[in-house]
């Protein structure tokens, strides 16, 4: 097995943060930098999770997630929004329970206000389709009804999200979308870590 250069490489000797210098900041800062870079080569990394992972659809997750985001750029959506699309669902593996949250977290950082709560909350405006089926209340959004995104949601879901279950559809390539995610990824908006980019 090679040895990982990393292992090898100076680190900083503290024991606790409250210990740590502002040399020991700058070095972290370097290799932060180098690992964010990177940071957009991960996400489509994962996003091939999805790849095969049908649970049941007639799509697998990941054509369904290209599908999304193919129409929403087919209607002229910006790239922001169509990156949305395209993570939409990346949540799937890891967050079973609440994966509209963790694409949510994912996105925060890098989008709007109005395309981060879409996707927090797609899930149950999504329900509208099946909820009814599963012996659960369809009309969930409704409790959303206040928010100024509920109509920008409601039409995420009855233009891209609702209808990218098309088995016969010619399968798509997630590297078509791949400079997107780059360009999208390239550069945090919303965090307060601004100094380690």
């Amino acid at each position: 097995m090679a040895a990982n250069p990393e292992q090898f490489a100076p680190r900083p000797t503290f024991k606790s943060l409250s210990t740590s210098t502002a040399e020991d900041w700058a070095h972290i800062c370097d290799e932060h930098r180098q690992f964010f870079a990177g940071l957009p080569d991960r996400i489509l990394t994962h996003l091939r999770l999805l790849d095969s992972d049908y649970g049941g659809f007639p799509v697998d997750r990941l054509q369904h997630s290209l599908q999304t985001a193919e129409l929403a750029a087919e209607d002229g959506r910006d790239e922001e929004y169509v990156v949305c699309a395209l993570l939409h669902d990346i949540g799937d593996t890891l967050g079973s329970a609440n994966h509209p949250d963790v694409a949510a977290a994912i996105l925060y950082p890098y989008v709007s206000e109005a395309n981060h709560w879409m996707i927090k909350h797609h899930g149950i405006f999504q329900g509208y389709n099946f909820f009814h089926h599963l012996g659960m209340d369809r009309n969930m959004r409704d409790g959303f009804r206040d928010s100024p995104y509920y109509d920008y949601t409601a039409e995420f879901i009855a233009k891209y999200d609702d209808p990218a279950f098309d088995a016969h559809k010619p399968k798509l390539d997630l590297e078509l979308f791949a400079p997107m995610v780059r360009r999208v990824f390239a550069k945090p908006v919303n965090t307060i870590y601004k100094t380690l980019r």
